[in-house]
Formats: structure tokens, C-alpha cells, sequence
């Protein structure tokens, strides 16, 4: 498929997958002419891509757990790691993100109290 199609069928832009491309994320061939041709797996790595770029890893990290998950390189000691890294960071940042949601909540609850003891 060609990018246009790609960025069609997953929602992203075509200036985005070029960027993909640039730094190593996809890989399409090309024809002759020089038209990037996408395969139907690439479908599914740009939709981890997102996900992981939501999650707030960079480009760089997701291209190397995206080669974790091609073929047995899964297995490899340094992908084990490397996976096992970025999921302990995660789990970190959602830590401190459910903290930080407990002291608004308290502070939520401080001003309702406040509001409704006819504090201003």
C-alpha cells in the first residue's frame, strides 16, 4: 500500500510516517520510481507506535522495542532488559501521577467542605 493509504487506514499524518521512516521506525520498500510501498503489518507497528508514543517513550526506545517484537529477538537478554526498563518507568510515572491525583482529590474535598460550611 502506498503512504497515503497507510495514513488513511491508521488516522496518521503523511508527514508523520515520513518521520517514522527517517528515523528508522518503518522500513517500506520502494519502487522503481521511487513510491514508498508499505506492507499490511506496517498497519499494525504504526498502531504501536502511537500507543507507545502516547505512553511518552521516544522514537528512538520505541524503534528498539519494536525490533524486540520482530521475530526472536524477544527472547535477547538486552530486549528483556530494555522492555523490563521502560515498563518500571511507566510504572513510575503512573505513580506519581496517581499521587499527584490523591492531593488534588483531597484538596477537591478540603474546598467542598469549605463551600459548604459557608466558606467562600
Amino acid at each position: 500500500m502506498r503512504i497515503g493509504e497507510l495514513a488513511d487506514r491508521t488516522g496518521v499524518s503523511v508527514r508523520a510516517l515520513r518521520y517514522y521512516e527517517e528515523r528508522g521506525v518503518l522500513t517500506p520498500e520502494r519502487t522503481r520510481s521511487g513510491y514508498r510501498i508499505f506492507r499490511e503489518t506496517d498497519v499494525r507497528t504504526v498502531q504501536h507506535v502511537q500507543t507507545l508514543l502516547a505512553a511518552g517513550l521516544g522514537l528512538d526506545v520505541i524503534g528498539e522495542i519494536l525490533s524486540c517484537l520482530n521475530g526472536e529477538t524477544l527472547l535477547l537478554d538486552d530486549c528483556r532488559e530494555r522492555l523490563g526498563r521502560e515498563r518500571q518507568r511507566m510504572t513510575d510515572e503512573i505513580e506519581r501521577i496517581s499521587a499527584a491525583r490523591s492531593m488534588l482529590d483531597s484538596l477537591l474535598a478540603v474546598a467542598a467542605g469549605e463551600r459548604a460550611a459557608g466558606h467562600p
